[in-house]
C-alpha cells in the first residue's frame, strides 16, 4: 500500500490524518491546518514535524518544534498548536481505534 492510496479523515477540527494500524500500534500521517489545537491527553507517542512549526506542551513545558522528533513517555499530559500549516507524524503505542 501506498501513503497517497489512504484515504484522509479529520480526526479532530483541522487535523485531517491517513491512519495505519499494527497489532500494537498506529501510525498517523497528518496535515494539520493553521491554528488547530490538540487538547491535553496522555498516551505513549512518537512525533515527527515534517513541514511547518507546532507548538507542543509536554509536562507544562512550551516548545516549538519545526523539524525532528520528540518521544512522549507513557501517560505524561501533552497538548500542541499549529503555529503554521503542518505536516506531522505520529506512532502511538497502543492502537488508536478511535481515530477510525
Amino acid at each position: 500500500m501506498y501513503l497517497d492510496q489512504l484515504t484522509s479523515k479529520e480526526v479532530m477540527p483541522g487535523l485531517h490524518g491517513k491512519i495505519v494500524h499494527g497489532d500494537q500500534l498506529s501510525w498517523t500521517f497528518w496535515t494539520v491546518e493553521k491554528g488547530a489545537v490538540v487538547l491535553e491527553h496522555h498516551h505513549e507517542q512518537i512525533m515527527h514535524v515534517l513541514e511547518g512549526a507546532f507548538e507542543f506542551i509536554l509536562a507544562g513545558q512550551t516548545n516549538l518544534y519545526t523539524k525532528g522528533a520528540v518521544f512522549i513517555p507513557p501517560n505524561v499530559p501533552h497538548a500542541g498548536k499549529a503555529l503554521t500549516s503542518c505536516q506531522l507524524m505520529d506512532i502511538f503505542s497502543s492502537v488508536r481505534y478511535d481515530y477510525n
